[in-house]
């Protein structure tokens, strides 16, 4: 199959949905297929592109032997709501157009968000006709509203329109989690156009020894660790954590907090003014350096702000299950993480604004080693089916039904014209 990947997210990114936009195009590179990506530069989650990226319009890449076709957009210092829509807009419209000037693939395979990219997809596949496989990360829509990043009015309204033209318009739509397929289906997308395609891990080969990462940032070897790890934004809401820990809920807690994004500058002043001496606040660590944090972490944070858990999964979650971490989550009851965690039992859920039952919890876990290792033996056994080459094999048999019929219909339509 011929195959061109559609996404604002892409490596050398660490975080979010770059590592699977990466790990996709490249399983398909190594089982054959010709793959390409239309991306932007880099600039995620610290919100800032490479000093060399800066003046760019367009470049091409090769990464692990997939061409990468990187394509300008307007990166905000501070992305506020109406950056963020010149922001994704402006990479929509480069990329459009640098798509335009690629051959025309047997599927194309558009990752959301942005939300746009729908209706752009719709639009290339007038002059360039292909099937497209639209895949949500983000319930987009849905999110900002229960962010309270946007209001019900005209603008929702337009997006919810955007949002279901996409869905009509694509032959088929993927999503990480059973909460997003029950969620599309009440949106009215017929359960015969719905495809589920999780993030999946993959456990690495060998696993550095335990205590690099304590050694190498001052953690002695009986504190208790609790680790964050990834993108600091909004809907993390990670003022939950420094407030936990100015509880001093253990003498031998340390907390931490490791990536970029948003809310750094924010957290890095709580820190700060709460004379924070258990919180550790760090940058995105490399692949090897984020192993071994996970190798040494007692426990690991997944967190999220309020009213967001329906729409959106954090996959990150997946990365400790497999390496047995035990997880305490911090999400609505009914979220999609409260709700994996609860079928899983890896772990313990706290809801958001509640500081202190997060502190007793910590402190509880600090004295529980043999309550987490049951915890820990739970999440791996759950992530089994997550396993990223079975997920990346069935989506793939999905995306040659729909290369096949496409050359099936065009070759019936050669026929008839002939």
């Amino acid at each position: 199959m011929n195959i061109t990947v559609w996404g604002i997210n892409y490596a050398p990114e660490l975080t979010g949905i770059a590592p699977y936009n990466t790990a996709l195009c490249e399983f398909l590179r190594q089982r054959g297929h010709t793959v390409r990506m239309v991306t932007s530069f880099a600039y995620y989650p610290a919100w800032q592109k490479a000093a060399a990226d800066g003046g760019q319009l367009y470049r091409d890449d090769v990464v692990e032997g997939v061409p990468v076709h990187r394509c300008w957009h307007y990166v905000p210092a501070r992305p506020g709501t109406l950056r963020r829509i010149l922001h994704e807009g402006s990479f929509v419209a480069s990329s459009l157009l640098r798509l335009l000037r690629l051959p025309r693939p047997d599927v194309f395979v558009v990752v959301s968000p942005p939300l746009l990219l729908g209706a752009a997809a719709w639009l290339l596949t007038r002059v360039k006709p292909a099937p497209v496989v639209f895949h949500v990360q983000d319930l987009q829509p849905d999110a900002a509203l229960g962010l309270g990043m946007l209001k019900p009015g005209w603008f929702m309204r337009l997006l919810y329109a955007l949002e279901a033209f996409a869905y009509a318009r694509a032959a088929r739509v993927s999503v990480i989690s059973g909460g997003m397929l029950r969620a599309l289906a009440t949106k009215g997308v017929p359960a015969a156009k719905l495809i589920s395609f999780p993030n999946g891990v993959t456990l690495p080969a060998t696993l550095p020894a335990r205590g690099a990462f304590r050694a190498r940032h001052g953690l002695r070897t009986d504190d208790f660790v609790a680790v964050y790890s990834g993108n600091l934004g909004v809907k993390q809401g990670l003022e939950i954590l420094t407030d936990a820990a100015a509880l001093a809920p253990h003498p031998r807690l340390q907390l931490v907090i490791c990536g970029d994004g948003a809310m750094r500058l924010r957290l890095e002043e709580r820190i700060r003014t709460q004379r924070l001496t258990n919180v550790r606040l760090l940058p995105l660590q490399s692949e090897a350096h984020y192993l071994e944090l996970l190798v040494d972490a007692d426990l690991t944070l997944v967190t999220q702000q309020t009213g967001t858990g329906a729409f959106f999964f954090p996959s990150k979650l997946l990365r400790s299950l497999a390496l047995a971490r035990p997880v305490l989550t911090v999400a609505d009851a009914d979220s999609e993480l409260a709700r994996a965690l609860l079928d899983g039992g890896f772990g313990v859920n706290v809801p958001p604004d509640s500081a202190a039952e997060l502190a007793r919890t910590l402190a509880a876990f600090a004295e529980e080693p043999e309550r987490l290792a049951g915890y820990g033996a739970a999440g791996r056994r759950y992530v089994a089916p997550f396993e990223q080459a079975e997920v990346f094999q069935e989506f793939t048999r999905h995306l040659d039904t729909l290369a096949v019929g496409d050359e099936v219909r065009g070759k019936r339509a050669s026929e008839a014209l002939g």
